[in-house]
């Protein structure tokens, strides 16, 4: 997705040239691909990092990082959505519980969104009125990123009237997203899973890659989502154009425009009445234009060729200076020598076979009659060979991965396809023109981003030991700052750009190894995905000065048990009342049976609520109930 945004970059008509499609491919063939929840472990200087990726909720593929060390993980979390939308399920932030380091944005920290059903409710409303006014509707969106949750909403609240998702790669975008269904919503992927039914097979959108299958299609009220959101180029800043005179139309804006964009001066408060934009066109070089610009490229390629030919008249120099001069027809004890000294000269590279008297020219580049060993490897199984050989890429294999190709028929697309294979020379001429905006300007907030309630209820459940803002307002940083001071951690920074902040960890690590002798006499017992034991032992080194466990010279002092678990109260409720016990919850305490009480109590000192060290107090007189409810209990737990 983000490649196919990257070449949509390159398709504008501008002067364009900090990068090309082949920089794109050679930047991503150096990428790295992971799943989400997939542990990557560097090497070398990165020894003993472990980075996942985690379901972020803001876009398709979207990630938030884990990044592990030494028992301490730092979570790097900046955009990311609790909700669980028609595309995307939320995020798993909240399952992260005291990080050591947690680095997230206050973006939204100021703004509280209404509840998504009635957002979705609005935006079909305004855009209804629109179209049964008489007007067209407008949407700014990126390429291939929210516009997809904008789209399924479109498709599920049908309009009478037709909606268009005009892009340079559209076909190749809802093509591209087909195949990736296992990485979207639940209820998508249980949807194809029972009755194949693919949510992006539009029925009521209909997508364009040039604006002149717009310009020819029927009249009347229309609704278009086209790029680019910030609407300073692209087919949404052409539509505005021709729209904004209308006071029937209306544009809607999706996302907060960037600062210094056409979209952000739109949505100020009260908006432009008028606007000065740029209109840009590639036209072809014709006439004086061509002919300055073909003598510059004849001048080019000769300068190049100069430079060729000078750099191998040096080479060529290089080696015959190398090269001993002697008597060809001479043969002798000595000449014999030299020739043998010249073949072992090149190293065991390769060997070369030389007839007796007869050496190279001293015009010869090269020795003559080479003759080049191939040393294979042989083990004990045959030769050795080298997988990497016989590997097929990534890009030969994944299609889906190429921009601009349609995945059904294996065609470029007509409009890319002459923005990236037109060769010919042209030029970017520029016009300025002031727009009169008399269309309606909407803003509705889809961005796909946590709203200033989550924020801090998400912050306050994850309850890092330090907290650091990387992203947003003035205002809004200092607010969330203030409030996780208070509420969250005590350590929270707010770094400026180009700033370095030291977020080093007071916690001392050391790695220790177990001797054999000492796991021999552990019993170990499962716990999750992990296994667990109560160890007594002493420290001692190894051979190699590594630190060491062994086991106790003398015999081990007894411990206070240990339960470990996590119990929720709710799930211990529905475990009573399978055994029968009356149950139910009372002033937040679990009243079980008529004389025993359960309360969780959670360490004061904790910051959130949810982490640290809890307990259980069981309240009632010694009966039978309460042995019962203490036993049950008690079997939640795993005893050390």
């Amino acid at each position: 997705m983000m490649k196919m945004s990257l070449a949509f970059l390159l398709q504008q008509v501008s002067e364009f040239d900090l990068f090309t499609l082949d920089d794109i491919d050679s930047a991503f063939q150096n990428v790295t691909r992971l799943t989400y929840s997939q542990n990557h472990h560097f090497s070398g200087k990165g020894e003993g990092i472990v980075i996942s990726p985690h379901v972020a909720g803001h876009l398709l593929g979207g990630t938030i990082w884990k990044i592990s060390k030494d028992g301490e993980d730092v979570i790097y979390a900046v955009d990311f959505n609790h909700r669980k939308e028609k595309h995307l399920n939320g995020t798993v932030l909240e399952s992260f519980v005291r990080p050591a380091v947690l680095i997230t944005d206050a973006y939204n920290a100021l703004n509280n969104q209404l509840p998504t059903k009635q957002r979705e409710r609005g935006f079909i409303d305004a855009i209804r009125k629109t179209v049964e006014a008489g007007g067209n509707v407008l949407i700014p969106v990126d390429t291939a990123g929210r516009v997809l949750e904008l789209i399924l909403i479109l498709e599920e609240s049908p309009l009478n009237c037709p909606i268009y998702f005009l892009t340079y790669v559209a076909s190749s975008t809802i093509d591209y997203v087909k195949s990736f269904l296992e990485w979207m919503s639940d209820n998508i992927a249980k949807s194809f899973e029972h009755t194949r039914d693919n949510a992006f097979l539009l029925k009521h959108v209909s997508l364009l890659i040039n604006k002149n299958d717009l310009d020819n299609a029927p009249a009347g009220p229309k609704v278009v989502l086209a790029s680019m959101a910030s609407l300073e180029a692209g087919f949404a800043h052409d539509i505005f154009v021709e729209w904004a005179t209308d006071t029937k139309n209306l544009v809607l804006f999706t996302e907060r425009g960037q600062f210094a964009t056409l979209a952000r001066m739109l949505q100020a408060d009260p908006p432009p009445k008028a606007v000065k934009v740029t209109m840009s066109k590639r036209v072809p070089l014709v006439g004086e234009e061509l002919l300055a610009y073909e003598e510059e490229q004849n001048r080019i390629k000769k300068e190049e060729a100069l430079k060729a030919s000078i750099i191998k008249e040096e080479e060529s120099k290089a080696v015959h200076a190398s090269d001993n001069v002697v008597d060809p027809m001479v043969i002798d004890a000595s000449n014999t020598q030299t020739s043998q000294e010249a073949a072992g000269s090149h190293g065991s590279r390769y060997r070369d076979i030389f007839i007796d008297g007869f050496v190279p020219p001293p015009n010869c580049a090269a020795p003559m009659f080479p003759f080049y060993e191939n040393a294979s490897e042989w083990d004990d199984f045959g030769e050795v060979i080298n997988p990497d050989d016989y590997v097929i890429k990534d890009d030969d294999m994944d299609q889906g991965a190429l921009p601009f190709v349609n995945n059904m028929d294996g065609k470029l697309d007509e409009g890319p396809a002459s923005l990236i294979l037109d060769m010919k020379p042209s030029k970017v001429v520029s016009t300025e023109l002031t727009v009169q905006v008399k269309c309606s300007l909407i803003y509705m907030d889809f961005e796909g981003h946590a709203d200033s309630r989550a924020i801090k209820s998400i912050l306050a459940h994850v309850a890092p030991l330090k907290l650091v803002l990387v992203r947003g307002s003035a205002e809004a940083t200092e607010h969330l700052k203030q409030h996780c001071s208070k509420n969250v951690c005590p350590q929270v920074y707010a770094p400026q750009i180009e700033e370095t902040i030291d977020v080093t960890s007071d916690l001392c690590a050391y790695k220790v190894q177990l001797s054999e002798k000492l796991m021999s006499n552990v019993l170990f017992k499962k716990l999750g995905d992990h296994e667990i034991a109560w160890i007594d032992a002493e420290v001692g080194k190894t051979e190699n000065g590594m630190l060491s466990l062994l086991p106790l010279s003398t015999a081990a002092p007894p411990h206070k048990s240990v339960l470990v678990g996590d119990l929720k109260l709710a799930d211990f409720k529905q475990f009573l009342a399978s055994k029968g016990v009356q149950v139910e919850f009372a002033g937040g305490a679990l009243r079980c049976g008529e004389y025993v009480t359960l309360r969780k109590v959670g360490d004061a000192s904790q910051k959130g609520g949810l982490s640290g060290t809890q307990q259980i107090v069981i309240e009632g007189p010694l009966c039978e109930d309460y042995y019962k409810i203490r036993d049950y209990l008690y079997s939640q737990f795993y005893l050390l």
